[in-house]
């Protein structure tokens, strides 16, 4: 979760993380209304408590989420500090007047009709780049992410494991309620899809790689990566489990294009290396993403 983060008042920074937020959680009302919640699913969270009780009463889901979410973030503030900002704020209130300005021009029809599955998968799709959005602001969706935080406070779980826990919760009073085994199946379909398009999102599409090389010609390859490859790297200094004697091991960043040539360089130097290839979901350096880009 991200702590409370400040930039400059209107600021390039501040408007753009401010435009983030509006833009992602109408992204989220979206998902929500046009595909969630007309087919009763219950994707965790306060909103998954709020699409409950809409069809259970008739009760507006935005307003409804509103009123978990704002004693939720005092409590939260009152037990772990200011950690909540203005931004987590400006997120829950503005996809609640998104959520039911969206109802009310809408109703409750699902935009897919007859299809529950594929509702579920664009729901989460959907939702999920949202929420991705949201969280490169900076800010949380505030929520159950907050209960999560303050029960990991006084546990011993990590809050991604409660957070599980309590939307798994959620998910199951959409069964009690609906009575209709299909609500969780595919409800867990759209935290799952929400989840991995949140990942993709913030960590990027295009993996670069983490390789490490053991080789007693490491020289040789040095050579190859810093002056044919433009690229950097870092000696990491070790001894061999077998002989006990050190070496040298090259750990280097590179392009997921540029794997290929570097495989082809150490097998002409040295055939019997050693390589570890890595999946780096994020690199930040010269050559890479700077911090300007995050």
């Amino acid at each position: 979760m991200f702590a409370a983060y400040r930039e400059k008042l209107f600021s390039r920074e501040w408007f753009l993380n401010y435009t983030l937020i509006l833009v992602g959680t109408f992204i989220l009302a979206v998902g929500m209304v046009f595909f969630i919640a007309p087919y009763k699913l219950v994707p965790g969270g306060v909103y998954g408590i709020s699409i409950i009780l809409h069809h259970l009463f008739g009760t507006p889901m935005g307003l409804v989420s509103l009123s978990m979410d704002i004693p939720l973030t005092l409590l939260g503030i009152r037990i772990l500090g200011r950690r909540f900002g203005a931004k987590t704020i400006v997120g829950f209130v503005s996809t609640a007047f998104f959520v039911d300005g969206l109802s009310l021009l809408w109703g409750d029809l699902p935009l897919i009709e007859g299809d529950a599955l594929l509702s579920s998968i664009f729901g989460g799709a959907i939702s999920g780049l949202g929420l991705g959005l949201v969280f490169r602001s900076k800010a949380t969706s505030g929520g159950t992410d907050i209960v999560a935080m303050m029960l990991s406070k006084y546990s011993h779980l990590s809050v991604g494991r409660i957070l599980i826990y309590v939307d798994s919760c959620i998910v199951l009073l959409g069964l009690l309620a609906f009575q209709d085994w299909k609500v969780p199946f595919y409800s867990w379909i759209v935290i799952f899809v929400t989840g991995q398009v949140i990942d993709a999102f913030i960590q990027g599409f295009n993996y670069n790689k983490a390789v490490f090389i053991i080789s007693d010609r490491y020289e040789e390859i040095r050579e190859k990566i810093l002056f044919n490859m433009g690229r950097g790297g870092t000696y990491i200094h070790a001894n061999g489990m077998y002989e006990n004697l050190p070496r040298k091991i090259i750990y280097t960043n590179i392009r997921r294009s540029e794997l290929p040539i570097l495989q082809a360089y150490i097998r002409e130097i040295d055939p019997l290396a050693f390589i570890t290839v890595l999946d780096a979901s994020e690199v930040i350096g010269d050559g890479f993403k700077s911090f300007q880009d995050l």
